[in-house]
């Protein structure tokens, strides 16, 4: 889910039709919106910041030097970065949670120099900050990642032309490097049409912005 409240998630017969075995969130959605779903589902719910939600990098000297030496380091869920109480924050991470490994990287383009705003380069050295955590993964012989979570999707595959909309370039080599099986991302408001279907190599992206029941093969 994204971007969006979707009204009917708070009808716990809805919640409990869906039976899902986890909850991600791509961003822009209030943090009491989250803390519900995660309470009333009483499953996990891994989220990333959009640009429209509040910074919730770490600010203390400590907690600014743990950052820094974080791509050397396994990621697990139990080292959760501040945000809505029950969720765990996967901006910039890869987590695992109900047995599903997540990447995740929240935020936009940069477009008003507000909170979670990238450039394209900002960006390109995050992508390579996780695709160095990935190959120490791999190294230890751990589950590859199953899902990608994003704000914005990849350039190209259901963004749009302004540049607050545009997508990242360097999200191609990353998806070519995690090989997630799915991309989520929210962002780019469908306005009641269905997003069209997009793949990027083995990938399928998928616009979630209001609410989607996705399943994973693996």
């Amino acid at each position: 889910m994204a971007d969006e409240v979707d009204k009917v998630l708070y009808s716990k017969e809805c919640l409990a039709r869906l039976n899902p075995d986890l909850v991600v969130a791509c961003g822009d959605l209030p943090g009491d919106y989250l803390e519900y779903i995660v309470t009333m589902a009483s499953v996990p719910l891994v989220f990333v910041p959009g640009n429209h939600d509040p910074d919730l990098s770490p600010r203390r000297p400590e907690e600014e030097l743990a950052a820094f030496t974080q791509p050397f380091s396994f990621d697990r869920a139990g080292r959760n970065p501040p945000g809505p109480a029950g969720c765990i924050n996967a901006d910039g991470r890869i987590v695992e949670s109900a047995g599903v490994v997540i990447a995740g990287l929240g935020g936009s383009h940069a477009y008003n120099f507000g909170p979670n705003q990238y450039t394209e380069a900002q960006m390109r050295r995050r992508t390579l900050r996780l695709q160095v955590r990935d190959r120490l993964r791999r190294a230890g012989n751990r589950k590859p990642i199953d899902l990608l979570i994003t704000h914005a999707p990849p350039l190209g595959l259901g963004d749009e032309g302004d540049l607050a909309h545009r997508g990242f370039a360097c999200f191609h080599p990353l998806v070519r490097s995690l090989a997630p099986e799915l991309l989520a991302h929210g962002h780019v408001h469908p306005y009641g049409q269905k997003p069209p279907a997009h793949h990027l190599a083995n990938t399928e992206v998928v616009n979630v912005v209001g609410h989607r029941l996705l399943e994973l093969s693996r």
